[in-house]
């Protein structure tokens, strides 16, 4: 009726919650659950092996980190990145937060019309404080990719947790997101239509593998992952988690303040997304970068942040025009969609998030 792009497709729209046994997990992760007073979220792990020649040769000490899902994701998203972390000698987490992976899931209109980024929040706070209290107490390296970085971006701002460092791909910006979701209504002119046509599920942007793969993935993404990925969605979203972010959401002084371990050197905040990306595109990742560095250089002629004020430098050996200023890293991934975690480009985005993590 609307023509071949339209993708007017009822095959991934739910409206119940998901049944069956838990996803299958690699050997070399394991899942287990955090109770929270709602229900139990789930937590995934990936820690080196005593038998790992790269763990054992590595000699490294990085914090542990943990890994926060975007909207319609879940922590197994992270699975690439948490496996090539730990073959170098070090240990993640990932949560996924309610209506999310195989944690609880709140009904359909609970779910869309009553769960906020806040109570999301508190479900990735109660996952971080279980790592924490897990490995010893210290402070975490926080990653969070689209949505999940702008909750992530939340919860320091708000001063909830105080991090070592803070992984932001492909992320929502603290300044508000109206121009991620301009940019998608630009690629996707269906939008609003299509989602009339599906009652208004939130799943209607993402209702088929095609309109997937274009928001999500480089055009060499191929079919068979796509589908795991797309059997991975979960059911329904939360309306509220990213409507809460259309407006700034986040002092980026107050974020800089909950950060530890300025010295003068390190980049405590890395940004990071692919070349490709549709959605967080360029201008909105250097945006979010200068925002940062902004912050970062007033805080320090007011002495009140310890940290290398220097002109911004590009990053040799790195490629894709990475650079390092002001505490602030922002690096890009050659070729690879908004999801850079997943899609075939991944492993050049975990190689730079292990030297960004082994710099802090």
């Amino acid at each position: 009726m609307f023509g071949f792009n339209f993708y007017l497709s009822y095959d991934w729209i739910y409206w119940t919650r998901p049944t069956g046994p838990p996803s299958a997990l690699p050997s070399d992760m394991e899942r287990s659950f955090v109770q929270t007073p709602h229900g139990k979220i789930e937590l995934l792990c990936a820690k080196p092996s005593s038998s790992s020649t790269k763990a054992t040769s590595a000699n490294i000490s990085v914090p542990v980190v943990v890994f926060a899902h975007g909207g319609m994701g879940c922590a197994w998203v992270w699975t690439p990145y948490m496996l090539y972390l730990a073959q170098h000698g070090v240990t993640s987490y990932a949560v996924s937060t309610r209506g999310h992976g195989e944690s609880w899931h709140p009904t359909f209109l609970r779910m869309l019309y009553m769960t906020t980024k806040r109570d999301l929040g508190d479900d990735l706070l109660a996952g971080i404080k279980a790592v924490q209290t897990r490995e010893g107490g210290g402070e975490v390296v926080l990653v969070g990719h689209s949505s999940g970085g702008g909750l992530s971006q939340f919860l320091v701002n708000e001063g909830d947790v105080k991090v070592k460092g803070l992984g932001l791909l492909g992320a929502v910006p603290g300044t508000g997101s109206f121009k991620v979701y301009y940019n998608w209504a630009c690629f996707d002119p269906w939008f609003a239509i299509r989602m009339i046509f599906h009652g208004w599920h939130p799943n209607s942007p993402l209702s088929h593998p095609f309109l997937t793969r274009r928001a999500f993935f480089s055009e060499e993404y191929p079919e068979k992952d796509l589908l795991e990925f797309q059997r991975h969605l979960n059911h329904y979203e939360s309306f509220w988690w990213p409507i809460g972010m259309m407006a700034p959401f986040v002092n980026a002084r107050k974020l800089l303040g909950n950060i530890l371990g300025w010295n003068g050197s390190s980049d405590r905040i890395l940004i990071m997304a692919g070349s490709r990306d549709k959605l967080m595109t360029r201008d909105v990742q250097v945006h979010a970068a200068e925002t940062y560095r902004s912050a970062v250089s007033d805080m320090v002629r007011e002495k009140k942040l310890e940290a290398d004020d220097a002109s911004v430098r590009e990053l040799e050996g790195e490629g894709g025009e990475d650079d390092s200023g002001q505490g602030v890293r922002l690096a890009w991934v050659p070729g690879a969609g908004h999801h850079v975690q997943n899609d075939v480009q991944w492993e050049v985005g975990a190689a730079k998030l292990l030297a960004w993590l082994k710099q802090l």
